[in-house]
């Protein structure tokens, strides 16, 4: 079943059950692990995550498909995670350094990580990159995506995402040079 059935037969309340739940197997996944890379902690995301498909759930009927379905629940995702992040620093109070000193516990302390030291090393070192570096490090380097996409979940141009993505490799290849 493509996007486009799964968005007409949700529109129908005879197959809405079955639509959403094919609509999760194909992209829960995916979206935890890209809220994963932002909140960094498995009890965070997996609360983002149900938040995302909750948002999906309520506005699905009235997507458009202007854009690809994948694009508009990884910007609800992104939204969502951010916004998460925005929330536990003002709850605390904290700086955004505290709260990217928190990712960084938990990155080394967490029960559900699992990576060499290689790979915690790499993350520490996105840990230190700008938001928007950051974002679309992620979704360039790991998740593969095109920057058309990323344009279209993030709104940036193709050319400010291809300097961020520049500059973030750069910040990254200096942290992993550092030690």
């Amino acid at each position: 079943m493509d996007d486009h059935q799964i968005i007409e037969d949700f529109k129908n309340p005879a197959t809405r059950n079955k639509a959403f739940n094919v609509l999760i197997d194909r992209y829960q996944q995916r979206i935890y692990w890209h809220i994963r890379k932002i909140l960094i902690d498995h009890d965070d995301t997996d609360d983002v995550v149900q938040e995302v498909f909750i948002k999906v759930f309520k506005n699905l009927e009235g997507f458009r498909e202007a854009s690809q379905l994948y694009t508009w629940i990884y910007r609800i995702a992104t939204n969502e995670a951010l916004t998460f992040l925005k929330k536990r620093q003002r709850k605390q109070a904290w700086s955004i350094d505290d709260v990217n000193h928190d990712l960084e516990n938990k990155l080394t302390s967490g029960s559900y990580i699992d990576g060499d030291e290689i790979q915690i090393k790499l993350q520490k070192a996105i840990l230190t990159l700008p938001e928007k570096q950051k974002l679309v490090f992620n979704m360039k380097y790991f998740d593969d995506m095109k920057y058309e996409d990323i344009s279209e979940i993030i709104g940036t141009s193709v050319g400010g995402l291809k300097a961020n993505y520049h500059l973030a490799v750069k910040k990254i290849e200096e942290y992993l040079a550092q030690d």
